[in-house]
């Protein structure tokens, strides 16, 4: 139990920081985007992000739908970007955490921020109850339809997700080999590297 709980932990911190400073950034970036918006640019800044988690959970759900053999297959032949595919499928737990929970909740607040923006800019434009009852009205309709519209998407890219596994992911692998073959970025071994270090502390142990 003792093990497991420390595995988690060098998971789960890691992604707890990386969460907490992309959720700053973004939250930041978003206010600063937002700050001249209306209802129109807020509306699409909200539908925008929204895709964007949509795009990183069919990610996620892929790696965790897919399966390793058709990537070695692929590998054995020598098609670019296979290597990566392997990589995303053997560590489909950590892929789906990244996608799904930390670009997730990074979104969330954003598109939060974007809703209240729209919500603030149609007050102006149909409150004219002092008492604020309208407000409270459009407050609601707005939070329900984002969330609601959040999660049909997702519904539907989650099905996507599940029949394209393998293409999805082999493209995901594709453009990793290329943005490590453009731009000459270690991808694999940055991934591997805390993996490779936990290997050699655990070779260490049983050689004392």
């Amino acid at each position: 139990m003792k093990n497991e709980l420390k595995k988690a932990l060098k998971w789960a911190l890691p992604l707890a920081v990386i969460t907490l400073v992309l959720a700053a950034i973004f939250s930041i970036v978003s206010t600063a985007v937002l700050s001249d918006a209306n209802v129109v640019s807020g509306t699409f800044v909200v539908i925008v992000i929204i895709l964007i988690a949509l795009f990183f959970d069919i990610i996620g759900v892929a790696s965790t739908a897919s399966n390793e053999a058709p990537f070695h297959a692929i590998a054995s032949k020598g098609m670019k970007g296979a290597k990566y595919s392997v990589w995303l499928t053997k560590n489909a737990d950590r892929v789906n955490t990244f996608c799904t929970d930390v670009i997730g909740d990074a979104s969330a607040i954003i598109s939060g921020t974007a809703a209240s923006v729209v919500v603030v800019e149609m007050m102006e434009l149909l409150s004219k109850d002092k008492s604020g009852f309208v407000d409270y009205v459009v407050s609601v309709i707005v939070t329900s339809l984002v969330a609601a519209f959040t999660v049909f998407v997702k519904a539907l890219g989650k099905g996507f997700a599940i029949k394209n596994a393998t293409n999805i992911i082999y493209k995901v692998g594709f453009v990793l080999y290329f943005i490590e073959d453009r731009l000459h970025i270690p991808i694999l071994k940055i991934l591997d590297k805390k993996k490779n270090k936990g290997k050699k502390r655990k070779k260490a142990k049983k050689d004392e």
